[in-house]
């Protein structure tokens, strides 16, 4: 088998043991250039590969390569250049970059997360993925693992709270961890008031101050600026961000940019300016979905002693309502536990949550039809008491306007069966949809049914 197909093979192999996105950054652009003394020379595109696959990879690329020729090979990853100035002199180049001796592999860090201000407790590795943010996700490893080649500019946008900024600084930090470029996160305001500061001054060093800023922020290699929208109010600032953003971009550098909108929707910026953010990848943030909410709150109580005893319908309850943000359903999490440490014994129940949320949900009572307004009126109606709807009890007196609660909270406040599980006293939502489908076929032949469903919907209507 000659050296071609002996790679190709090997990345068949490998491409079925780590997920596309690493395979194809990290393994589609090597090649296999020369085996020599049980030592196999491969030529990578980008120096920090050269400490990734060391670091990252070297255990599965060697037992991968072993069991294809039957021989242990140890490995040095170059780039193009590095191998064909030296191609002559092969047994020096092995000797000096040998995966045995990685001093000189690259990627060596010479920023501190301060200088570049990143938060290093935003990664990759804790920013929880889900339907709405998998392709924003996605797009920001990509910049990260190739920056100025992958996508550029990358524009990420969505409300505030859903994980921009988690996911601009995951970007940052992974390329300080991984190469040695130098990168700088700045808010939009942050930009302005600098700019202002290097060309307001009247004195002598008026010059040298607007050197120090063009340095600080055209020197770099990775630009990420956050809340962009906010340049809007500042004319002289967009100007001096469209040069800043041609200089960067001239020069192959990685510009990131974040907003509450999308670049259609932002009105107050110079035409000029979205056309250059339209030039490379625009990646939408929506709210979490139900499920992408539930795996937040695992992740997010996973630390806390109690987590195991935290009952599934505690966890539908946070989730259900906080569907809007990030940061609040974040907030919810930390009040429960808190309430539960000071008022239960540190036991999370669901009567324990529902008691700490309660100031925090009373902005719901805006909507005409919610769940609790529901219940109320179907208890009123039937005269029975609110807790013994929630409550245990089967008896044909109580489960009766419980299903027709439950059916009305399906139809008119089009609410979901999870969510109307929690509050039903924390039911599945098996049993919710069940009831729920009884009432429905009870309503194609039940006459006084039927009357007593409008009657009660004529309330609900007031």
């Amino acid at each position: 088998m000659d050296i071609n197909s002996l790679w190709n093979n090997f990345l068949d192999k490998i491409k079925e043991n780590i997920s596309s996105l690493s395979y194809e950054t990290w393994f589609k652009d090597t090649k296999l250039v020369n085996l020599n003394d049980n030592t196999a020379t491969v030529i990578v595109p980008m120096p920090f590969h050269k400490k990734h696959l060391v670091e990252n990879y070297k255990n599965i690329i060697e037992d991968t390569f072993c069991n294809i020729t039957g021989t242990k090979f140890n490995f040095n990853f170059l780039l193009e250049e590095e191998w064909n100035l030296e191609k002559d002199s092969i047994e020096e180049i092995i000797s000096s970059s040998s995966l045995s001796n990685n001093n000189d592999l690259g990627g060596v860090v010479n920023q501190s997360y301060e200088d570049a201000n990143l938060n290093p407790d935003y990664s990759f590795t804790n920013f929880i993925v889900g339907n709405s943010n998998r392709f924003a996700y996605t797009a920001s490893m990509a910049v990260a693992e190739k920056p100025g080649k992958a996508y550029n500019p990358l524009f990420l946008y969505g409300k505030s709270g859903l994980g921009k900024t988690h996911l601009m600084h995951s970007i940052g930090n992974y390329i300080i961890e991984n190469s040695n470029l130098r990168v700088l996160y700045i808010s939009s305001d942050k930009f302005v008031n600098d700019f202002i500061n290097a060309v307001r001054s009247n004195d002598k060093d008026n010059f040298d101050k607007i050197d120090s800023f063009k340095n600080k922020y055209r020197n770099i290699d990775v630009l990420m600026i956050d809340d962009i929208q906010f340049l809007g109010n500042a004319t002289k600032g967009q100007e001096e961000f469209f040069h800043t953003f041609n200089e960067l971009y001239n020069c192959n550098k990685q510009i990131v940019i974040a907003s509450d909108r999308s670049v259609d929707d932002l009105k107050m910026l110079e035409n000029r300016l979205l056309t250059r953010f339209n030039w490379g990848l625009t990646a939408n943030i929506t709210p979490p979905d139900f499920e992408l909410r539930m795996n937040i709150i695992r992740k997010k109580i996973a630390h806390q002693e109690s987590a195991k005893d935290v009952p599934d319908e505690v966890i539908e309850y946070i989730a259900n309502n906080f569907a809007s943000d990030v940061r609040k359903l974040e907030g919810a999490i930390t009040r429960v536990f808190a309430y539960a440490l000071m008022m239960n014994k540190g036991i999370v129940d669901l009567d324990t949550a529902v008691d700490a949320l309660k100031d925090q949900l009373t902005d719901r009572s805006v909507y005409k039809n919610d769940i609790n307004r529901i219940q109320t009126v179907v208890c009123d109606y039937f005269k029975i008491d609110l807790d013994d709807m929630k409550g245990k009890k089967r008896s044909q007196n109580i489960n009766y306007p419980r299903q027709v609660a439950i059916y009305l909270c399906r139809t008119m406040a089009n609410e979901s069966f999870p969510k109307i599980g929690t509050h039903f006293g924390g039911r599945d939502h098996s049993t919710i949809m069940s009831s729920y489908n009884k009432i429905e076929r009870d309503l194609k032949n039940n006459e006084q049914l039927k009357v007593v469903i409008n009657d009660l919907k004529k309330m609900l209507s007031t």
